[in-house]
């Protein structure tokens, strides 16, 4: 059953003291549906099953109960904590500090792929309570034997159905191996399909179901609209909304970090106060970003899903989606960045014309339609800055002092013997260069395609897909991913690629995927068919990749071995390839494993720090060494 929320305050969940003084310091004082729901399942020690989404506030949910039941007089892991990607680690790691920052003794160490073993070895030897890591990394430590998981009491998964879809399943049960038979799991998972269901089954004892309503019944209080527009154009669109809207503070949605920073570049060259939001940013320049946004220092954010998770910023008025999420539960989230606690909010998504499958999804997760807008036009852009000049000139007329101007005009008119109004019109034409009145290029239509003009969705029965390849039989000399039954691209959207490293280098189709999707920033869910020989493999992905992604996949390692990817068939990827198909694939930005003099931005820190900034050798209680 769906769980309703309750007016429960944090005092009557029963958390520890120390704990529940922490949250009222840091401004809490309701928990959401879920916390108050979980948290006193957790504190008696049951096995959970919640399902929630997102920015419902599931982390707290877990980490004040458990940081609750810890005993940090035990110097080894008591809590480990499996999230899919880096920056999710991080983020939760992060939370687990920030509620346990008055227990004394008390280090959380989130280990992750990409960051040197090295550093990771320095801090796991402080013996931290709580590990918040991803299933890889903490594979590979706990088969070094520099994590042993003997003293975990909890085992949570945040994100489970994440994690399965990047392929995680076989690193989940042999982590559940490692543990402790009798110990507590805590699963959490945006959705339930069957797979998740079975984890359950299999790995909790009799566990408590908590299941939060989906929040796209929020959406409806969001004035929404979608607008058609072409790649190559979406940036004069946006511009044009940002000066045609009304907002007080604005959201804007992109899929890569590397965008926040490309995109926040070009809105400040037409002159408007934005910053990016991403993940590449420390705890301490986030909050400071957002504080900004809250003083009407700044107007626009400029962030991806995983910055924005949590953000409630009351001057948020508007979120616009510059690039449309392919998950249509990211949807969700990113405009219930508005509209929130009754107050207004609208919401923009920017479509490509070859999206429109996304916004049909997006239409069918949220039960309702999302009505067309057209691109500002020019006619009206020019209206609006002519508005804003008369403005501009009434109040400069009745505000300023003008006599000393008065007197100038005269004189130019007297010596050059000029007309008052070609002297008028020509000083217009000087302000307004930079922005002009009177906009002349208008936007072109986007390419015309109805609706029922798009091929029909392929629909077949559970007997009639192709079976599923045998894993055992796929372990031989020709290992083939396994085909997933949702999420799959048309086999039409994929070409074969060449990389080189195979069975002589001891590399599994796991290790393949791994690195192509948190390496390159691509979804684990849009790789294809996996060929793997003796010295290389054939992997089907994304047609039409950017090529400054096919160059990064080329120094990604897998095995010690770089990948130097290339096409099955010997071409090479032509210049004006385009990139539509790929980009839509691409999920948050992931940070590359990379060699040579030829880094692609941004640029990695120094050896001894991690990606945001953080010297390896200290823990989370600890302030960086200047």
């Amino acid at each position: 059953m769906d769980t309703p929320d309750t007016s429960t305050g944090f005092g009557e969940l029963g958390l520890n003291p120390i704990i529940e003084q922490t949250i009222r310091d840091l401004g809490y004082e309701t928990p959401t549906a879920i916390q108050s729901q979980c948290i006193p399942h957790l504190l008696a020690g049951r096995d959970l099953l919640g399902q929630a989404q997102t920015g419902t506030g599931k982390t707290a949910a877990f980490a004040l109960p458990l940081l609750s039941r810890l005993d940090p007089e035990l110097q080894h892991p008591q809590v480990l904590v499996l999230a899919p990607t880096r920056e999710l680690a991080l983020q939760v790691a992060e939370a687990f500090q920030g509620y346990a920052k008055n227990i004394k003794g008390f280090h959380v160490l989130p280990i992750y792929g990409g960051q040197a073993y090295g550093l990771q070895l320095s801090q796991l030897r402080r013996n931290p309570q709580v590990i918040v890591g991803t299933p890889g990394r903490v594979m590979d430590h706990i088969r070094r034997g520099t994590l042993l998981l003997d003293g975990i009491k909890t085992l949570v998964l945040d994100e489970a159905d994440e994690m399965l879809n990047m392929g995680f399943a076989e690193d989940i049960d042999w982590i559940f191996d490692q543990a402790p038979k009798e110990r507590q799991v805590a699963l959490f998972s945006a959705t339930m399909p069957p797979a998740i269901r079975r984890v359950a089954q299999d790995r909790l004892v009799n566990p408590v179901e908590v299941r939060i309503a989906s929040a796209s019944a929020t959406v409806d209080t969001i004035d929404q609209h979608h607008c058609v527009v072409t790649r190559f154009h979406k940036l004069d669109v946006l511009t044009r909304i940002l000066e045609l809207e009304p907002f007080d503070g604005m959201l804007i949605f992109v899929r890569t970090k590397n965008a926040t920073t490309e995109l926040t570049d070009k809105l400040k060259a037409h002159g408007f106060a934005a910053e990016p939001l991403n993940g590449d940013m420390n705890q301490e320049m986030r909050e400071r970003t957002v504080e900004r946004l809250k003083q009407g220092q700044l107007d626009i954010l400029v962030a991806t899903d995983v910055a924005a998770r949590g953000l409630d910023v009351e001057r948020i008025s508007h979120v616009v989606n510059y690039d449309i999420p392919t998950d249509p539960s990211a949807y969700v989230h990113r405009i219930g960045r508005t509209g929130r606690a009754g107050r207004a909010g609208r919401a923009i998504l920017l479509v490509e014309p070859r999206e429109r499958g996304l916004l049909r999804a997006i239409e069918r997760t949220i039960r309702r339609e999302v009505p067309a807008m057209n691109p500002p036009s020019a006619a009206a852009l020019s209206e609006s800055r002519i508005d804003r000049f008369i403005t501009e000139v009434r109040k400069t007329m009745t505000e300023q002092d003008l006599d000393f101007f008065y007197r100038l005009l005269a004189r130019i008119g007297q010596e050059q013997e000029i007309e008052m109004m070609d002297i008028a019109a020509a000083l217009a034409y000087l302000n307004q260069r930079e922005r002009p009145l009177n906009v002349k290029d208008d936007l072109p239509p986007p390419p015309r395609r109805e609706w029922s003009e798009r091929p029909p969705q392929r629909s077949e029965s559970r007997d009639e897909r192709r079976p599923r390849p045998d894993r055992d039989a796929n372990r031989g000399e020709n290992s083939t991913r396994p085909e997933r039954s949702q999420g799959r691209r048309d086999q039409g959207d994929l070409v074969s690629y060449r990389i080189e490293v195979g069975h002589q280098h001891g590399a599994t189709p796991r290790e393949i995927v791994g690195a192509i999707a948190n390496e390159a920033g691509l979804e684990g869910r849009y790789i294809g068919r996996i060929n793997i020989q003796d010295d290389h493999s054939i992997v089907d992905l994304p047609k039409d990749m950017p090529r400054e992604v096919f160059s990064h996949l080329k120094r990604v390692f897998v095995r010690g071995q770089a990948l130097r990817i290339s096409p099955a068939d010997g071409t090479r990827p032509t210049e004006n390839a385009r990139r539509e198909t790929f980009s839509q694939t691409l999920g948050q930005d992931k940070p590359a494993r990379t060699t040579g003099a030829f880094r692609p931005a941004p640029r990695r820190s120094p050896p001894d720090k991690d990606a945001n900034g953080v010297r390896g050798d200290r823990d989370f209680n600890r302030k960086p060494r200047d």
